[in-house]
C-alpha cells in the first residue's frame, strides 16, 4: 500500500474543462484510520471540500465546490493510489457530477515539497 495521504499536496497535471479543477488547483488531504477528507482551490474553483474512504489503495469520496459565479457543483470520484519512481504519489480519478451532467477521468500528483 503507497504511503498515507496525510498533509501530501496535490495538483492536476492537465487543465479540465472550464468551471473545474485545473492545474492551478490545489487539493491538501488529510488521512485517519480509514477516512480521507480534503479541501482545495485554485483557477475555476474558489473552494472545494471532499470527504470519503480510503481501502487499500483505493479512494472513494464525494466533492463539492463553489466556482467564481457563485454556483456550485457536486460529484462523486473514485481514485486509484500508486507511487512515482520519484517517492511522489499519484491519484488516477475516475469522476462523474452528480449535480449534472458530466464525467470523466483526471491525474493528479504529489507536489514537491519546497
Amino acid at each position: 500500500m503507497a504511503r498515507p495521504l496525510e498533509g501530501v499536496v496535490f495538483a492536476p497535471v492537465a487543465d479540465q474543462a472550464p468551471g473545474q479543477v485545473g492545474r492551478e488547483t490545489r487539493f491538501t488531504y488529510r488521512e485517519e484510520a480509514g477516512r480521507i477528507w480534503a479541501e482545495y482551490a485554485g483557477g475555476d474553483v474558489v473552494r472545494g471540500f471532499l470527504v470519503g474512504t480510503r481501502t487499500g489503495d483505493v479512494l472513494d469520496f464525494r466533492y463539492v465546490q463553489l466556482r467564481p459565479d457563485g454556483t456550485t457543483a457536486s460529484g462523486h470520484c473514485t481514485s486509484a493510489v500508486t507511487e512515482l519512481p520519484d517517492g511522489r504519489l499519484r491519484l488516477e480519478e475516475s469522476w462523474e457530477w452528480e449535480s449534472g451532467p458530466g464525467a470523466g477521468t483526471s491525474t493528479v500528483e504529489e507536489v514537491p515539497r519546497a
